[in-house]
């Protein structure tokens, strides 16, 4: 039998648990309330998390995000902004898609990143979530530097949870695991429990 998933426990919030979970952790496999697509604008899919979502989903995916009406021409969710849809074939009920900000500078880019967390945990608020997945939202080709991007991520995590009980981050590197663990740590986050080979490795 495979071994579980390295996965770290923070309490977030008196009533919230944040759950690191890494590396090499599929988003896709996540069996809760909703995950959080790193989307384009355009919402009909793309390359990395936005497209492995999309793959698993399977075409209903694809057809509810047309449904999605624009709100100019090409754009369904501006960046910074969050949708919610069904989530096709996945094992989670909904799909938040959001659009993180190519990164430029921390003046530039930090508040349009605050936004697209902000307003996809508000969304999974709105709806009645309790169990929520995030991705390390413009870490890959938008080039986010790892350290910057899971300060903003905790911070705003920390104050959105709400009614959330569960909210947690599937990371596919060692070294954005390692940040998102040092931003919680630097946060003062009591850590509650470890998993799986995390007790060794991180």
């Amino acid at each position: 039998m495979a071994s579980a998933l390295p996965r770290v426990t923070f309490r977030l919030t008196p009533t919230t648990k944040l759950v690191l979970s890494g590396p090499k952790a599929d988003l896709t496999q996540f069996a809760g309330d909703a995950i959080v697509n790193a989307a384009n604008e355009r919402m009909l899919g793309g390359g990395g998390v936005d497209g492995a979502i999309h793959r698993a989903a399977g075409p209903t995916l694809l057809e509810a995000c047309r449904k999605v009406p624009e709100v100019r021409p090409g754009v369904r969710c501006p960046t910074g902004e969050a949708r919610i849809t069904g989530g096709g074939d996945l094992p989670a009920t909904h799909v938040i898609h959001t659009v993180g900000p190519v990164y430029r500078s921390p003046e530039v880019s930090a508040p349009l990143l605050e936004s697209a967390y902000r307003s996809s945990l508000r969304l999974a608020t709105q709806h009645g979530l309790e169990t929520i997945a995030f991705p390390a939202i413009s870490c890959g080709v938008f080039g986010y530097a790892f350290d910057e991007a899971a300060e903003i991520a905790v911070r705003i995590c920390q104050q959105e949870a709400d009614s959330l009980s569960e909210v947690h981050f599937m990371l596919f590197e060692l070294r954005v695991l390692q940040a998102w663990l040092k931003a919680a740590e630097d946060a003062h986050l009591q850590r509650e429990g470890d998993e799986g080979e995390a007790r060794q490795e991180l």
